[in-house]
């Protein structure tokens, strides 16, 4: 009867509120700029945790405003000797949360060795087409070591 279904009924306030945060402590005219794919690796190095640098890999992506400078750093993961796992959904969503306009993409090889794997190919076109949905863009991936790094825009692969 009537009585049943009222008991079954969704109780509507069970609703999780979600936050969007994104707070920026540094004037956009202090933000770094960046213009090569020298200067995105020169700022990683310095973002980046030395003693980490060979011993596992991290993914990070550096969010940019409209005049390409950094609105902050993800760190999308953290991974072990062999590799990690950086999830789009995750990147986008940083990338959205904080109003940006474009990326750059980075993860480390602690072997040394710079060239991208098939992973890294298929994960970098996989934002990319993510992103452009959002007016968002790629504009490079960085693989880096102490030594030195890898540019996808370099390279003609964005």
């Amino acid at each position: 009867g009537f009585m049943e279904q009222t008991n079954n009924k969704p109780d509507w306030t069970r609703v999780a509120e979600v936050e969007l945060v994104y707070k920026a402590k540094i004037k956009a005219s202090e933000r770094p700029k960046i213009a090569t794919s020298k200067d995105c690796y020169d700022l990683l190095l310095n973002l980046w945790n030395d003693s980490k640098m060979e011993l596992q890999e991290e993914f990070k992506v550096l969010l940019l405003d409209r005049s390409s400078r950094v609105k902050g750093i993800y760190e999308a993961s953290m991974g072990g000797i062999t590799g990690t796992v950086a999830d789009p959904r995750l990147i986008l969503a940083a990338a959205l949360k904080s109003l940006s306009v474009g990326l750059v993409l980075s993860h480390n090889h602690p072997s040394g060795n710079l060239t991208p794997s098939r992973a890294d190919e298929e994960l970098t076109m996989k934002i990319r087409e993510a992103a452009k949905y959002h007016d968002i863009k790629v504009l490079d991936h960085i693989i880096l070591s102490t030594e030195g790094y890898y540019s996808f825009a370099d390279e003609g692969l964005l």
